[in-house]
């Protein structure tokens, strides 16, 4: 009578213990023991000679996030060294980006920019936002209210384009730290600010339907170079 053979697999310590291997380090059964409830065959069990049981990590997700904002080319003198932007600025921007993405928009706009400064949530901004009524939630409405929803079938890119107010918006943050002559970075409070100055813009009208009017500007500039206020208590 012929004898039907069964490789078992050798797995590893790190493995035993997933629950996504079915298969038991070791095995106590004699071949002579086992046999086919429909043939009558024998079964015999043998170690397999080199196989290996290959691991798949799983990949983690990697976000590209840039050191620096664009700008456009300012009338300076290219041995001027610009001031950087803030790592929480930075982080507000590609979140912004993700934001353009998730509602499928084909650009990055200032409500977009304004709904990444809320996502990154730690900077004096972000704070001053939620501490005036102005929430995450509440923007996104507005923006669909106010731009509509894209094409379902539409795909944005990596990286939308910014749209020109956006542009200004960044240029005029770069521009009012220069102009202050301070050290130190540009924070994410220029960056709303500069929303706030480009009075046509999606993200200005958002603000302003929210209840930020110049008065809530003005008190935010007095704390625009702090993009983190560290508390003690």
């Amino acid at each position: 009578m012929a004898a039907n053979t069964i490789y078992a697999l050798s797995i590893s310590p790190c493995c035993r213990k997933s629950n996504d291997y079915l298969l038991p380090h070791s095995t106590n059964v004699k071949p002579e023991s086992l046999a086919s409830s429909f043939v009558g065959n024998k079964l015999s069990i043998r170690p397999a000679k080199s196989w290996h049981v290959v691991l798949k990590q799983r990949r983690s997700t990697v976000a590209t996030v840039s050191f620096s904002l664009p700008t456009s080319k300012l009338d300076r003198d290219s041995s001027e060294k610009l001031p950087k932007w803030s790592a929480r600025a930075i982080k507000s921007f590609a979140m912004a980006e993700l934001e353009a993405r998730k509602l499928k928009y084909p650009n990055t706009g200032t409500e977009a920019l304004l709904m990444g400064i809320l996502v990154e949530g730690t900077s004096v901004a972000a704070k001053f936002l939620r501490a005036n009524g102005i929430t995450l939630f509440k923007v996104r409405e507005e923006t669909v209210k106010l731009l509509g929803k894209s094409d379902m079938y539409f795909f944005s890119p990596e990286h939308p384009p910014l749209t020109e107010p956006a542009q200004r918006a960044l240029d005029w943050a770069l521009e009012e730290k220069l102009k202050s002559g301070e050290s130190g970075e540009i924070t994410t409070a220029h960056l709303l600010l500069g929303i706030w100055s480009e009075k046509e813009s999606a993200g200005h009208k958002i603000m302003a339907a929210l209840g930020f009017d110049d008065e809530k500007a003005k008190e935010l500039a007095k704390s625009m170079n702090q993009d983190i206020v560290l508390s003690f208590k």
